[in-house]
């Protein structure tokens, strides 16, 4: 296990491949049909990570990949056996860039004793680089991130997600409603965006103020989580709890929002 790690080359790895996508950014028919959407999902992952490991490799020759499966809930309840390995969402919002509209990028994290010690989310279309590292803080573009300090409800971004579990038989649905209504009823201006990792680090730069999730999405908030955290925001789940691997909701928030959002949670 590598003690201090080369963060350009693992920048520059990602750049490399979203550049790459970048270029041929509405290049591609839109998918019509479900054969369609997964053969070009599929060219999608293959591209991606065929490029990071072999940018990666020599530097890392001894780093294992992982590759998270989102669509697998129980495989997203705890890290991998491996003392350390990437784990790579190949693309983040990968239906967005299959049609033609912002909001995807490549994202990447290094996990280390079973948690994110690394990670970096590459944004091409705005030219933004987000990366933290355990305990060194978040940064976009190499400035240090910086939490809203807004107090006032009526102005504060609220985002909303949700995983691709089957939700026919545990009443999420009903669940995520509720929150959603919530947010509606408090919060200025709600929206839901897309690249779930995304989100969470454009709440550690103070462009989104609460993040929610009300359903297990481990490896596409994974890469975010690290940015948010070492940017100071609070990792918790929607009753309030630190958040841990295999929770299966997510609140991210600076401290005082965060309160604000479980008092609001707490009244009927």
């Amino acid at each position: 296990m590598q003690n201090k790690i080369n963060i350009p080359i693992i920048l520059d790895a990602v750049r490399k491949v979203g550049d790459v996508f970048l270029k041929d950014y509405k290049q591609n028919a839109i998918p019509q049909n479900m054969d369609e959407l997964l053969k070009q999902l599929e060219a999608i992952d293959t591209l991606c990570l065929t490029s990071l490991k072999e940018d990666l490799s020599l530097e890392f020759p001894n780093i294992p990949w992982h590759i998270g499966d989102e669509f697998d809930t129980d495989s997203q309840r705890n890290p991998a056996e491996l003392q350390e390995y990437w784990l790579c969402d190949a693309m983040d919002g990968a239906i967005q860039y299959l049609q033609h509209i912002a909001g995807w990028t490549i994202n990447l994290a290094l996990i280390r004793d079973g948690k994110p010690f690394f990670s970096v989310i590459y944004d091409p279309l705005a030219n933004e680089m987000f990366w933290a590292k355990d305990g060194e803080g978040a940064f976009m573009n190499n400035k240090p991130l910086k939490l809203s300090r807004k107090t006032d409800l009526a102005v504060m971004l609220a985002v909303f997600e949700y995983g691709h579990q089957d939700k026919s038989n545990n009443n999420l649905n009903e669940k995520i409603g509720s929150t959603v209504t919530k947010l509606l009823d408090n919060f200025g201006i709600i929206r839901n965006y897309g690249p779930h990792g995304l989100q969470l680090a454009y709440v550690g730069a103070g462009r989104i103020d609460l993040f929610i999730q009300e359903d297990i999405d481990t490896y596409n908030w994974i890469a975010g989580l690290l940015i948010a955290k070492e940017a100071g925001a609070e990792i918790l789940t929607t009753a309030g709890s630190p958040w841990k691997w295999g929770s299966e909701s997510l609140l991210t928030a600076p401290k005082s929002i965060a309160a604000k959002y479980l008092k609001i949670k707490s009244t009927k």
